[in-house]
């Protein structure tokens, strides 16, 4: 296919996607929001209350990561950390994963991470919000927000390769052949 040819049918694709990404918005805005209970949470300063996760926000971001042992996770983590001082202009935003405190914090200091971070460890949270199916970690996010001494979820959706949370693989969806087999590592040869 000519390149001019290809270049209007995929503009025509993006404007598909984006009528649905409004749809998504309009249905998201629909939803009834399921409350959830103030969990308690390990950090690398203490113990802390999802209450106090908001800070001065009345919406919480928390990302489901499933610790130091996934790259692809990892790869995600690395993402927000980039756009970390925008989303938390907006929202107030944190990393949950079963991983301890302290390994937590030796390893996002080593990847210069800036958002915080809390342990999921001993808690039900992460089966609680449907990021643990049968004791096994899964990725995602959830949105909570407080209202009236209430906590809130008000939306969530897992990550998987290729989404829409990692723009990696987006910008390897311009390159021919896309991915080519290509996946996350901790770290890349110079």
């Amino acid at each position: 296919m000519k390149y001019r040819d290809a270049a209007e049918k995929l503009a025509g694709y993006r404007s598909q996607i984006a009528d649905i990404r409004e749809k998504m918005r309009n249905t998201q805005a629909s939803i009834e929001p399921e409350e959830v209970e103030d969990y308690e949470f390990a950090t690398a300063r203490g113990r802390a209350r999802m209450s106090s996760l908001f800070g001065d926000k009345d919406t919480l971001l928390v990302i489901h990561n499933m610790g130091t042992g996934c790259a692809s996770c990892t790869m995600w983590a690395d993402g927000f950390n980039g756009v970390y001082e925008h989303l938390r202009d907006r929202a107030a935003f944190v990393v949950s994963s079963p991983d301890a405190p302290e390994r937590q914090q030796s390893f996002a200091a080593g990847r210069g991470w800036k958002f915080p971070m809390i342990s999921n460890q001993g808690t039900t949270f992460a089966e609680d919000m449907g990021y643990r199916p049968n004791g096994r970690a899964m990725p995602g996010v959830s949105v909570f927000r407080r209202k009236g001494g209430k906590i809130l979820r008000v939306a969530d959706t897992g990550f998987a390769h290729g989404d829409d949370f990692c723009s990696v693989w987006h910008l390897f969806d311009l390159i021919p052949e896309g991915k080519a087999g290509w996946l996350p590592k901790f770290s890349y040869a110079s």
